[in-house]
């Protein structure tokens, strides 16, 4: 069976609104070195995180009320790339000694 590249699978799941499967994930190629038609690398549990994070905030919004990321993401995998979903949160990635709080904003789109 062909697998299908990332950024579709991504695409398509975010039209339907919801949080893809670990299956459907799985069938997306992630390993060996990152070239075009592989996609962006990242990890599962970032995604399934900032999916929570932004469900989170627009309870917040439909419910009238200040819209402020309660927790940060921790996170230690520092290779990941950062996906369109993850602009507006905020993480604190592990530097090897402490965490390190940042936000993430549309310019650190794709960057490593």
């Amino acid at each position: 069976a062909a697998m299908a590249s990332l950024p579709s699978v991504v695409a398509t799941l975010a039209k339907r609104a919801r949080t893809p499967s670990v299956a459907q994930l799985r069938s997306v190629r992630f390993f060996g070195s990152r070239s075009a038609w592989k996609g962006p690398y990242f990890e599962i549990d970032l995604l399934y995180a900032a999916r929570n994070a932004q469900e989170d905030l627009q309870a917040l919004r439909r419910a009238g009320k200040a819209v402020i990321q309660k927790d940060a993401i921790r996170t230690q995998s520092r290779r990941s790339t950062i996906i369109p979903e993850f602009v507006g949160l905020r993480f604190e990635i592990h530097n090897g000694k402490d965490y390190k709080p940042i936000t993430i904003t549309e310019d650190m789109v794709r960057n490593f």
